[in-house]
């Protein structure tokens, strides 16, 4: 009998704790979560800074250290691909069978509408915070106070693989003479 899934998709540029809490809501939910790593062939980029292998270590330790159990939890990763009605057929090609899409992004989700599947949008946790490009910034003004937006794997894990100073890097790559303004 085919298990009742929902598939949860983002960039997870980095992941944090308003993902967590979606990924929480899902988990109580569902049978099974299928967290999708999106646009994972992008990577050293000011939008999406992290490669694919890198935000699928966030997205596990987190996970772990959370206590959830993982036996119920699968991480599948879609290349970056044009966003249209396409994409859903291509999202299924990478994913087991699913019933509902959990997603913020209103084009994805009008896209899975239109397709036939039931869509969530899962509950906020204060957005203007948990946000990847809010991250992004604070990490950019060389502001501390992301890791409070990170579950500690993350912060340890960015920290660890010198993500802050990849940002910066990109932003100044991007912009010259652009330093701590984002």
């Amino acid at each position: 009998m085919l298990m009742k899934r929902c598939l949860m998709i983002a960039r997870f540029q980095p992941f944090h704790y308003g993902h967590l809490k979606a990924i929480k809501y899902c988990y109580e939910k569902f049978d099974e979560v299928i967290v999708t790593v999106g646009m994972a062939s992008q990577s050293h980029t000011p939008e999406n800074p992290f490669t694919c292998g890198e935000r699928l270590v966030m997205i596990r330790e987190s996970l772990k250290w959370s206590g959830l159990d993982l036996s119920r939890i699968v991480t599948v990763t879609l290349p970056t691909m044009e966003v249209n009605r396409a994409a859903v057929h291509n999202v299924k090609l990478y994913s087991p069978p699913f019933t509902h899409v959990i997603t913020l992004n209103p084009i994805i989700q009008q896209l899975f509408r239109e397709e036939g599947y039931d869509v969530i949008i899962p509950p906020l946790e204060d957005r203007n915070l948990y946000s990847g490009s809010y991250i992004r910034h604070l990490m950019v003004n060389g502001n501390s106070e992301w890791k409070k937006l990170v579950p500690p794997p993350v912060a340890s894990f960015i920290e660890e693989i010198k993500g802050v100073e990849r940002i910066i890097m990109l932003h100044k790559e991007r912009l010259p003479g652009y330093y701590a303004t984002a």
